[in-house]
């Protein structure tokens, strides 16, 4: 399962504010922001899975933690431009 801090950069990855993560991912911002600055993830699964595949939609991959590495984010590709 990702991470409250994998989710924070991997929005600022892709530039984009709690209110555009909410709109993509269909949920309420105070959702993303409780999410966001909660110390341990928690919240519903579906909410969690919303998030992060509005997240890996708009082009980040999560990174699992993995010998004695952290776990991470990073682009999959360049995103286009929004205008």
């Amino acid at each position: 399962m990702i991470m409250a801090n994998q989710i924070k950069a991997a929005r600022a990855l892709l530039g984009l504010s709690q209110v555009e993560l909410a709109e993509m991912a269909g949920l309420g911002i105070a959702t993303v922001k409780r999410i966001e600055t909660a110390s341990a993830l928690s919240g519903a699964a579906t909410t969690i899975w919303k998030i992060q595949r509005a997240l890996e939609k708009g082009g980040v991959e999560f990174i699992q933690a993995d010998g004695g590495r952290g776990p991470g984010v990073r682009l999959r590709h360049i995103p286009k431009m929004r205008r």
